[in-house]
């Protein structure tokens, strides 16, 4: 009867382990996918003002050709 009982204990262990190793996981991947949306949005807009001052560019551009 010992031995059920340790082998159901370590059972249960296990899974309380693996459950704790889930729950960790779970939160560095909400925290990763945060960092990701911030690295999105700071490349959008980067590649917006990139857009911006290459328009403006190349009107300065044309308006000193002669």
């Amino acid at each position: 009867m010992l031995w059920p009982m340790i082998a159901i204990a370590l059972g249960f262990l296990g899974v309380a382990v693996l459950a704790v190793l889930a729950l960790r996981v779970h939160v560095e991947v909400r925290r990763l996918s945060g960092q990701v949306a911030r690295a999105s949005r700071r490349i959008s807009d980067a590649s917006g003002d990139l857009e911006r001052a290459a328009a403006d560019l190349a009107r300065a551009g044309r308006t000193v050709r002669p």
